[in-house]
């Protein structure tokens, strides 16, 4: 079965092959790496990438549609939090251990969640990552809250961190795990066990964040 797979060149130092979750496959590679070198260690890991390919947490079901309608219930920071619907015509969406949103708004549920729970991630990860980082010591160049669709974070060759705007439905445990995660890159480019060790001594408990997101991570993926 032959591997289909994109190249992402950029100012690293290795070469990583990745699986994401929509079960594609990803190519970072320095630059000036040649396709021929990049094939061949496709190839090596043939049987590696076709497990995960085929693993079962990859997408396992069609993601349902919210209807922004009450009683319909979103995630926050781990837990589900009922919708109500009001007739104030409020511009967006406000939450006070319940979410609300204007019957005027339905429509444009979409956007105005997205807006906020952006928001809500922009003024409760930045600052976390900056006190963790902090902690570990380490020098970061920007933080940002993005779409990173198919990754929780990611680390950059220029020392950018990025975040995933949908980790603020995950548990403060799983979202300080990430940020952890993501840092620690800065110090150990690599998953060795150096850098496991280093997220441990962070993060005692990090392996249970690391299952809750292979367990649950898909439901914080269903955007509306």
């Amino acid at each position: 079965m032959e591997i289909k797979y994109s190249i992402k060149y950029s100012a690293r130092k290795t070469l990583s092959i990745i699986v994401e979750r929509d079960r594609s496959v990803v190519v970072r590679a320095p630059l000036n790496t040649s396709k021929d070198f990049i094939a061949k260690e496709v190839n090596k890991k043939r049987r590696l990438i076709q497990e995960k390919i085929s693993h079962n947490q990859k997408y396992p079901f069609t993601k349902p549609a919210k209807q922004f309608v009450s009683g319909e219930t979103l995630l926050y920071l781990g837990k589900h939090y009922k919708l109500y619907v009001t007739n104030n015509p409020d511009d967006g969406v406000s939450f006070d251990n319940k979410f609300f949103i204007g019957k005027t708004n339905q429509k444009k549920g979409n956007k105005l969640f997205r807006d906020w729970y952006i928001k809500s991630a922009t003024e409760i990860l930045v600052p976390k990552a900056k006190a963790i980082a902090k902690q570990l010591g380490v020098a970061y160049n920007n933080i940002n809250i993005l779409d990173l669709k198919y990754r929780w974070g990611s680390c950059t060759p220029k020392d950018n961190i990025h975040f995933n705007w949908r980790l603020i439905k995950a548990p403060m445990t799983v979202i300080e795990y990430i940020i952890v995660h993501e840092l620690t890159h800065l110090l150990e480019a690599n998953h060795t066990p150096e850098f496991w060790n280093r997220v441990a001594v962070m993060q005692p408990n990090f392996e249970k964040a690391k299952d809750w997101l292979k367990e649950y991570g898909v439901y914080l993926e269903i955007d509306f």
